[in-house]
């Protein structure tokens, strides 16, 4: 199976990321494990997850999805066969929060106790932090992959300005740099990414992580009518992608999904990884056949003609 580098970090990947948001959250354990298993199974080998996941189901406590593929790791005996990226700076109840180096040192060792390894392989910031300078952030960073604690690092939710602010820091100061970027990015939700930050990843040759990769499930197809709104927890927030363009992309989605006999969800990620910039999309599942349907995106490579019916349906 082909795979692809994060970035200059020397990691490779399987073009197909599994979002570890719903661990703990929509999934118990049980069926967390059954998924991570079909996962590997499959060949696949790219878990995303986060230290606040699922915090906001939990009472504001999070840890839940790395406490649950710490202890998958441990039963499976897989932690060599899988490559792990989480995520450290969103509120985690208790003031902990940010990207100061001592928020950064005491949040990567509470990451490690829960994922029960004693590395990571991508370690991303979850949100600037514009209260911390780039400097203290960077540069405790740098001390966790020379500690052998982190392999790369990468940031998510950077404004384009911001990202090449990091990486100048990280090259005037000799400090480890962003190796990826984690982006809001889909056939729907294309503009914010595509303007901004797209040349900036391809000016740096950053590794790019989309989530939101099916625009929260609409791009499943699932949602067509303000009555399918009620098929899920996240129905009601539909109705922002429920328009001319939406309905536009779903049509070509269905033709480009009946031709690969696919599903719209795999077309779209395989749109996705099509994209000369992206490195792998994420997508969560829930189920196994869900996931199986998914991975399908790694294997359709779609032709020139299936990705331009899909660009001009999609153009904003």
């Amino acid at each position: 199976m082909e795979k692809r580098e994060l970035g200059k970090s020397g990691i490779k990947v399987v073009p197909f990321c599994f979002g570890g948001n719903v661990f703990g959250w929509t999934i118990e354990e049980p069926t967390s494990f059954q998924l991570l298993d079909a996962f590997t199974d499959a060949g696949l080998d790219f878990i995303d997850t986060a230290d606040v996941y699922s915090y906001w189901a939990h009472n504001g406590v999070g840890g839940q999805s790395e406490t649950i593929i710490g202890n998958w790791l441990k039963k499976s005996g897989k932690r060599s066969d899988v490559i792990i990226a989480t995520k450290v700076g969103k509120p985690m109840g208790d003031n902990k929060k940010g990207l100061s180096a001592k928020y950064i040192s005491q949040a990567v060792e509470d990451s490690l106790k829960r994922l029960q390894t004693d590395y990571i392989d991508l370690y991303q910031s979850h949100d600037d932090d514009q209260n911390t300078p780039l400097e203290e952030t960077l540069e405790a960073y740098d001390k966790l992959i020379k500690a052998g604690k982190v392999r790369a690092i990468g940031a998510s939710n950077y404004s384009a300005g911001r990202l090449k602010q990091a990486l100048k820091v990280s090259k005037d100061n000799g400090f480890a740099a962003y190796q990826t970027l984690q982006p809001e990015y889909n056939l729907y939700d294309r503009q914010g990414y595509e303007k901004e930050l797209e040349p900036v990843c391809l000016e740096n040759s950053l590794g790019v992580i989309t989530y939101y990769s099916l625009a929260s499930g609409f791009l499943t197809g699932k949602y067509r009518s303000n009555e399918d709104f009620n098929k899920s927890k996240r129905g009601g927030g539909m109705q922002k992608y429920l328009n001319d363009r939406g309905v536009k992309i779903l049509n070509a989605l269905d033709r480009v999904a009946k031709e690969y006999e696919a599903t719209p969800a795999a077309v779209s990620l395989s749109w996705l990884i099509a994209r000369p910039s992206v490195t792998a999309p994420i997508a969560s599942a829930t189920s196994v056949e869900q996931l199986s349907q998914l991975a399908k995106a790694v294997e359709l490579d779609l032709d020139k003609e299936a990705i331009d019916l899909l660009d001009e349906a999609s153009a904003y």
